[in-house]
C-alpha cells in the first residue's frame, strides 16, 4: 500500500496517510476538521535498478563522429614519425 502526503490549505498541518490505490483521496483535515486538505506531489520510494532503464541503457555516453576522427589521424601521425 502506497503512503501519500497530504496537507491542509487552511491551517497548514501536513501527514502522511497510508492507503490503498482504489482508496478515495482524505479531504477531511484531523487536526482542523476542515474539508481543505490536498494530496501532494512526492517522491517514490523505491528505484528502478538493473539493465533496461533509462539510467543504465539510454544514458550512456555516445561516441561523436569527430571524435572517431581523431584517433585514426594520431595513429597515422605516430606511424609516420617511426619510419
Amino acid at each position: 500500500m502506497p503512503v501519500y502526503e497530504y496537507c491542509c490549505q487552511k491551517c497548514g498541518h501536513c501527514f502522511d496517510a497510508l492507503q490503498g490505490l482504489s482508496d478515495e483521496p482524505l479531504s477531511q483535515c484531523p487536526q482542523c476538521q476542515e474539508l481543505s486538505l490536498e494530496k501532494m506531489m512526492s517522491a517514490p520510494m523505491f528505484q528502478l535498478k538493473g539493465t533496461g532503464w533509462y539510467e543504465t541503457d539510454f544514458k550512456k555516453k555516445k561516441v561523436t563522429p569527430t571524435e572517431n576522427k581523431t584517433e585514426p589521424e594520431a595513429k597515422k601521425k605516430e606511424s609516420s614519425s617511426d619510419e
